[in-house]
């Protein structure tokens, strides 16, 4: 059974996860495009479906702590720090992904539709998405100190 839960979480966080890091990385430039050139549609389009990616993959990675902690209970290693330290680096990811990118996003992408314009100079526009691109950034990094935490698993009996 530990198998199995392992398998569900290792393949929820590639593919919830990843599509997040990747659609979110690829926000920031998108935007600029998009409000620098309101007379493409195109560009709008792509921001509003980077938007439409992250929140529903951000919804669906929810099944990622759930299978880990399922996986963590049935190998017995709930107390261990490492995992203790991934919980909170997951949790903070989270809180980043919900408070700070996702509603950057949505102003942003609102921007977009609502004529290319933020209500802004285009100095506002160029710090809005280099705020979120910092965001997103350590959103990406703390996924990425959870990976080599599951990874390398200090203490583990892997022989890693």
């Amino acid at each position: 059974m530990t198998k199995f839960l392992l398998a569900v979480h290792v393949l929820a966080a590639i593919v919830a996860v990843g599509p997040v890091t990747v659609a979110a990385s690829m926000f920031p430039p998108a935007a600029r495009r998009a409000l620098s050139a309101p007379e493409d549609p195109r560009a709008a389009e792509t921001v509003r479906l980077l938007l439409r990616i992250c929140r529903v993959y951000a919804v669906v990675g929810v099944v990622v702590p759930v299978f880990g902690f399922a996986t963590a209970r049935n190998m017995g290693v709930l107390g261990d720090t490492w995992l203790i330290v991934s919980i909170a680096l997951t949790a903070l990811a989270a809180l980043v992904l919900a408070a700070f990118v996702l509603p950057r996003q949505a102003a942003l992408a609102e921007g977009v539709t609502g004529g290319g314009t933020t209500g802004g100079t285009g100095a506002d526009t160029a710090r809005a998405t280099a705020r979120l691109a910092m965001f997103t950034g350590l959103f990406n990094l703390l996924w990425a100190a959870v990976t080599v935490l599951m990874i390398v698993r200090p203490g583990s009996t892997t022989g890693a």
